[in-house]
């Protein structure tokens, strides 16, 4: 028999509330500059990132769609974008035939460093200015617990695929 949980008391209800409008009113900012400036999709800008802040600028397509927490249907669709444009490269991966490698390109990386001035200015106007120091690394704390203990439920993007999993048993 499942329980029902505790209702929120107000001080949840106003974290709540408080963290999911200035979710959307940072992400509505950073979409409308990223969009201007670079012609980029959120996800779009988090999969060139991702992929420049790789050390070899490549990751595969599972670990991308894992990390950003999008679909594999989705985040495919952003890649092949991104190809048409010359951003990235997709290639088959060396261990697996059925996975996919995908790769910053120079254009990637120059789009990158396009964005990156605007988006930065974004995040310090809207987010970090008015906060000090201290509240920033509380901030950051806090986030990254709440993050972590989420992260131990893996999304459905980062969930094991039922033939990949049977398979393992298998062997």
């Amino acid at each position: 028999m499942t329980s029902t949980p505790p209702p929120l008391d107000a001080t949840q209800l106003g974290a709540y509330f408080a963290l999911i409008e200035a979710s959307s009113l940072l992400k509505h900012t950073v979409e409308q500059q990223l969009r201007e400036t670079g012609d980029l999709s959120y996800v779009q800008f988090q999969l060139l990132a991702t992929l420049g802040d790789a050390p070899t600028g490549s990751r595969r397509m599972t670990d991308l769609a894992d990390g950003v927490v999008y679909s594999r249907s989705g985040l495919t669709y952003q890649a092949q974008t991104l190809e048409k444009r010359g951003l990235v490269t997709r290639t088959p991966a060396t261990d697996d035939e059925r996975g996919i490698t995908v790769t910053i390109t120079d254009a990637g990386r120059a789009v990158l460093a396009e964005v990156f001035p605007g988006h930065l200015a974004v995040l310090d106007d809207l987010l970090f200015a008015p906060l000090s120091r201290s509240d920033i690394e509380t901030l950051a704390d806090i986030l990254a617990r709440v993050r972590d203990h989420m992260r131990r439920t893996p999304p459905r993007s980062a969930a094991r695929r039922r033939r990949n999993a049977a398979a393992d048993q298998s062997t």
